[in-house]
């Protein structure tokens, strides 16, 4: 082991996961995870926590409305994050540091350009965006308000996930969640003051969540400059590297446009959901809320296997990935059948939290219990995704995200049509996809394909 690598296990959080038990190294690096996105998802139930109870549920449906598309655009560049995140690693595992910290220079060139024109594409087309998903007249408005000013703060999101990315790429989950907490604790009290003193509802929730993302990605830029000897660049490694730029979105383009076909597919859902009035979508949207929240433990997870899989990738272990995704199956089997029996003996008080009207609790409610029955599916989307992201097969991610598009834009025409289902067809429509998703992602694991698709290996001598 070299002196930097030295210097980073002695000082700072940064782990080495090609050595020692696979199941301690992915569940220690899951847990900080788990809790910085479940901070995540905390502010954003406050946002409709507050929009719900305080401006209204058409209001609520306008923010809920939004979701996929203000998605999409994040997808866009937290895709390339994580394309940045795996080369990173890949590095990190064969121990390669010039490399680490030519990746972590160039990385701030990829992300500039992307997020700059992704929130100008946000900001100038909303208003046709919201009209093609077919939002109603009565929460257009305010739903272009706040899709505007959330796509202003692209770039600050961008930053964090970029940094974030490469410090759990170097096995660091630790220091991005001190972040998220910082940021959770300002957009909360910023969403209170900016609603409830200055009443400035639906475009108060947007400017809260910006404001506090700007935070989180100066604080986070600057532990890492100040405190990660990776971040110590030279002019040389400062100067755009064709190469490995090339690396970067070849990495990372397949996972951008992954998210984004996984995002149109939501927005062709939510507009079939939109077709069934405002009622349908305030429902939707709380169960969205909902399911964003469970998805943590899973997303957590994945996130631990993409690093977990990405070092070892590195260095040369592939029995070793194997290990990995076994241990976390059996992790997602355990949480999944915890979370069923809840889902149902509680769902009308889950969903209650987020609104009092009536007609809204009862077919959330209903609709909760109908998700929940495919809860693994969902969950077993996340560890074989991740272990073939980390690996290196970033280009599956299309065909993957091609098949979640396929499902929800097909699988909603049929279900939402047959009388016997109706607007029940969109929660069905939820749940085959998760499951068809994960069997996509299992088959392609199975495949082996995955064992040839390191980065690393494709890349030139930095010096060249």
């Amino acid at each position: 082991m070299n002196l930097i690598n030295m210097i980073l296990m002695n000082k700072t959080n940064i782990t080495d996961m090609t050595v020692g038990s696979p199941t301690k190294h992915i569940l220690k690096f899951t847990l900080p995870l788990l809790i910085g996105n479940l901070f995540q998802q905390f502010y954003n139930m406050v946002d409709s926590l507050i929009v719900g109870n305080f401006v209204g549920s058409n209001a609520l449906a306008a923010v809920g409305t939004c979701g996929s598309v203000v998605f999409l655009f994040f997808s866009l560049t937290s895709g390339l994050a994580i394309g940045i995140g795996v080369i990173a690693a890949q590095y990190f595992g064969a121990k390669d540091d010039e490399k680490v910290k030519t990746t972590i220079a160039n990385s701030f060139y990829v992300l500039t350009i992307s997020s700059v024109l992704v929130s100008l594409i946000g900001i100038i087309f909303a208003p046709l965006i919201l009209k093609l998903l077919q939002t109603p007249s009565s929460i257009i408005n305010d739903s272009v308000i706040y899709m505007r000013t959330t796509c202003a703060g692209i770039i600050a999101i961008a930053f964090y996930n970029g940094v974030a990315a490469i410090l759990r790429a170097l096995g660091d989950s630790k220091t991005p969640l001190y972040f998220l907490i910082l940021s959770s604790i300002i957009n909360v009290v910023l969403d209170l003051l900016f609603v409830l003193s200055f009443h400035w509802n639906v475009f108060g929730v947007a400017l809260a969540t910006i404001i506090s993302q700007f935070v989180c990605a100066v604080g986070c830029i600057y532990y890492a400059f100040k405190k990660v000897p990776y971040f110590n660049l030279t002019k040389k490694q400062l100067r755009p590297h064709r190469i490995i730029i090339l690396q970067t979105f070849k990495a990372g383009i397949p996972l951008a446009l992954q998210n984004a076909l996984i995002a149109v597919s939501c927005m062709v859902l939510q507009g079939v959901v939109n077709s069934f009035g405002e009622t349908i979508m305030a429902s939707y949207t709380i169960n969205m809320r909902i399911e964003q929240l469970v998805q943590q433990p899973y997303s957590s997870l994945g996130m631990a296997l993409t690093t977990y899989s990405g070092q070892n990738m590195g260095a040369g272990d592939l029995a070793r990935v194997k290990k990995g995704l076994h241990r976390a199956t059996f992790i997602v089997l355990i949480f999944s059948l915890i979370l069923l029996p809840n889902a149902w003996l509680f769902s009308e008080n889950i969903v209650g939290f987020f609104v009092k009207d009536p007609s809204v609790i009862d077919i959330a409610s209903k609709a909760l219990k109908i998700t929940s029955i495919f809860y693994f599916g969902l969950g077993m989307i996340y560890v074989p995704r991740a272990i073939l992201n980390g690996a290196g097969d970033t280009g599956f991610a299309m065909i993957n995200g091609l098949s979640e598009v396929l499902c929800r834009i097909i699988l909603s025409q049929i279900f939402t049509r047959i009388p016997l289902f109706s607007y029940w067809g969109i929660w069905i429509t939820t749940g085959f996809t998760w499951t068809i998703t994960a069997t996509v992602c299992i088959i392609r694991y199975k495949t082996g394909k995955w064992k040839t698709k390191s980065l690393i290996n494709l890349s030139k001598d930095v010096s060249e």
